[in-house]
């Protein structure tokens, strides 16, 4: 079985990362090494180190879907989600505002 890196290669990779870790760290290492992409993502995988990139949405809040929405609404009103499903057509923005109204006044 042929190796893909040396024990020196792998060591530059860790610590370059941990120095930096984001994908322009990533991007710089396979281009420095004439490796892909991937295969340096694979190695800080296996090394333990590399961080997956987690989505935000443009205003940096987590992605959340209207279906997760109209089940908490669901939750809060103590109701079947079946019962309230076709709210998920209305807009997201209207929806987080009937959440956010309905648990100030369930704290209340």
């Amino acid at each position: 079985m042929s190796v893909n890196y040396t024990q020196d290669q792998v060591e530059f990779i860790v610590n370059q990362y941990r120095l930096k870790p984001d994908r322009e760290t990533v991007n710089m290492l396979a281009e420095d090494l004439d490796k892909s992409v991937k295969s340096i993502i694979g190695k800080l995988s296996r090394e333990g180190v590399y961080k997956k990139t987690v989505y935000k949405t443009k205003t940096g809040e987590d992605p959340v879907t209207k279906k997760e929405i109209v089940q908490e609404l669901a939750e809060l009103l103590v109701i079947e989600y079946e019962a309230v499903a076709g709210l998920e057509k209305a807009p997201k923005s209207a929806l987080k505002i009937l959440r956010e109204a309905i648990a100030d006044e369930c704290m209340d």
